[in-house]
């Protein structure tokens, strides 16, 4: 049996009572006020640049997890925010480049490991056009941004395995040429 994902949890959020407990599989109660939170994933986004050349933009990660390994830009959507300004963000953010389109591709779950805590999310992965590719700076946990024509693409080169799995899916199925 797992561990409920909300084990790390002992309080309710509402009224702070320590008669906070597994509801079912998806959710904790508070036996005191009653209650209930769901456990639903977090929304991330990432981001498929190709330049003219038919070259993936990727990134090298500037922090844990998967320091040091390549990346594709990206990160968690903001509260208010579609999963296509929040692509939009991230890229800006990593990059500096500006993404004037954003055309959802497929998800996939995954857990990402932040401050110690293992996070379900929802990772969206979209086609993005940007204004221009020649002016790359890398910024906030990016150390490095890079282009590597798509045929060179090897998802065992990527750090994360949601990365690594959405990028065997995209030579799979050949999702962009």
């Amino acid at each position: 049996m797992t561990e409920h994902p909300l084990s790390q949890f002992s309080y309710c959020p509402k009224c702070g009572s320590a008669r906070f407990v597994e509801r079912n599989a998806k959710a904790k109660q508070c036996l005191d006020c009653g209650f209930v939170y769901y456990f639903n994933p977090s929304s991330a986004t990432v981001a498929l640049i190709v330049n003219e050349q038919g070259e993936l933009l990727v990134c090298r990660r500037a922090k844990e997890p998967q320091k040091g390994t390549l990346d594709l830009p990206g990160g968690f959507v903001d509260c208010n925010e579609t999963g296509e300004e929040g692509v939009a963000r991230e890229v800006m953010e990593e990059t500096g480049l500006k993404v004037v389109k954003a055309a959802f591709l497929f998800s996939l779950p995954n857990l990402y490991p932040y401050s110690g805590f293992l996070v379900h999310t929802l990772d969206m992965f979209y086609r993005c056009s940007v204004v221009q590719t020649d002016h790359i700076a890398a910024h906030d946990d990016v150390a490095a941004a890079f282009f590597i024509p798509l045929k060179d693409i090897n998802p065992q080169d990527f750090g994360l395995a949601s990365i690594r799995r959405g990028l065997q899916k995209i030579i799979d199925e050949r999702i962009i040429v």
